[in-house]
């Protein structure tokens, strides 16, 4: 057993976590980064083929925070050489009676001027005639939405981290944790780090790490699945043809052009099962693939027959917010955690989740992302999910 000295020690290497130690290193610091898989797992909500990039949010703060996520995505493409952004653009899809309101997600974009068009029905067919959409929805088109690769992603967060000089430790699951006020030690079956700060990044794992400190977030694990389907002409379907788009409704949906391969790959927000992440299948759901078989032959025929069907974990907040935030009673510990749609923010949230590791003040005010939120603190805090 062995004691090693860091400045800052990351938990978890998924997007947030690899974004992490990637500022931190980049900084100069003294990173070591611990992974309980291996890089690159598929148990967690960092794998797979692709994301959603998009400026369109129900709240300004939100909105100004994807702002922030298009800088940061375009400064790793410039860092590391890498193509990660593909504009397609974006269609939220709002039918009538919509359980997502419209009218909020207009007036953020309103509020911070980010361009959008607003489409009838018939209008967005006439536009893209491979979508059969119900009399009344209304479209917001975003032009500049985007589709940003997953574990790529990760992937290249990770090699920018190395590059900087952050050791990333796979298969490296904590096993204590002890805030000693001038330092916290990092126990792990290999020994013992003593670092300045702890940032945790661990998603469904958070409170595991979290429970000698004696603290516990109101977390939801919930399993999903995404499907890929085979259009017979997929050409209609490829990316310049078609945008990615969401179904802003209960229950919600969304869904990509052909991206890397001829498939257009689509899933249901929210709609899986609550899980234990050490205690749960991968097998796909046959009735959850079913119902979105059943959602794209209505609103997007021709998208073709299932080829897979891949599960993915959401690790969700009762307010669907993230959590960016010290623990209370322990300054150097910090918590990241992206609520099932951080990935399209993990470069910011890692610039942001570093200053806070390094006690400073964050270039964003995330008071919204608190511990001492109602949403982390009242026992009758009504989870709600769809955004």
């Amino acid at each position: 057993m062995t004691t090693e000295s860091f400045d800052h020690a990351v938990v978890g290497l998924g997007a947030l976590g690899s974004a992490t130690a990637m500022e931190l290193a980049r900084r100069g610091r003294r990173v070591v980064a611990l992974e309980r898989f291996a890089l690159g797992h598929a148990r967690g909500a960092s794998h797979d083929t692709s994301r959603i990039l998009r400026h369109s949010y129900h709240t300004p703060h939100y909105v100004r925070l994807t702002l922030e996520a298009y800088a940061d995505w375009a400064r790793l493409e410039r860092d590391s050489g890498a193509s990660l952004v593909t504009t397609v653009g974006g269609l939220d899809l709002f039918p009538p009676g919509a359980a997502i309101r419209p009218d909020e997600y207009v007036s953020s974009l309103d509020t911070v001027g980010v361009g959008y068009e607003r489409l009838d029905e018939q209008e967005t067919a006439a536009r893209w005639p491979q979508f059969r959409l119900p009399g009344g929805t209304m479209a917001l088109h975003q032009p500049d939405a985007a589709i940003v690769p997953a574990a790529a992603g990760t992937r290249v967060m990770q090699q920018q981290a190395r590059r900087h000089g952050a050791e990333l430790r796979e298969r490296s699951p904590v096993t204590g944790l002890q805030d000693h006020g001038d330092l916290v030690r990092v126990h792990t079956a290999a020994g013992t780090l003593e670092v300045d700060s702890v940032v945790v990044c661990a998603d469904a794992w958070t409170n595991q790490v979290l429970a000698p400190l004696g603290v516990r977030l109101p977390l939801e694990v919930t399993l999903e699945q995404v499907t890929y389907l085979r259009p017979e002409e997929p050409h209609r379907f490829a990316v310049g043809r078609l945008p990615l788009w969401i179904w802003m409704d209960d229950p919600s949906y969304y869904g990509f052009p052909c991206y890397g391969e001829a498939t257009v790959k689509a899933a249901q927000d929210c709609g899986g099962p609550s899980v234990d992440p050490d205690d749960r299948t991968s097998e796909p759901d046959p009735e959850m693939e079913q119902h979105l078989v059943e959602h794209m032959s209505r609103m997007l025929p021709g998208s073709g027959t299932v080829v897979r069907s891949v599960r993915c974990q959401y690790t969700l907040t009762p307010d669907r917010d993230f959590v960016l935030s010290p623990v209370p009673d322990h300054p150097r510990v910090v918590v990241g955690l992206g609520a099932a749609h951080g990935f399209k923010f993990a470069p910011t949230l890692g610039r942001l989740l570093a200053a806070l590791a390094l006690d400073e003040q964050p270039a964003v005010h995330l008071s919204a992302y608190r511990f001492d939120r109602p949403a982390l603190t009242r026992q009758d805090y009504a989870a709600h999910w769809l955004v």
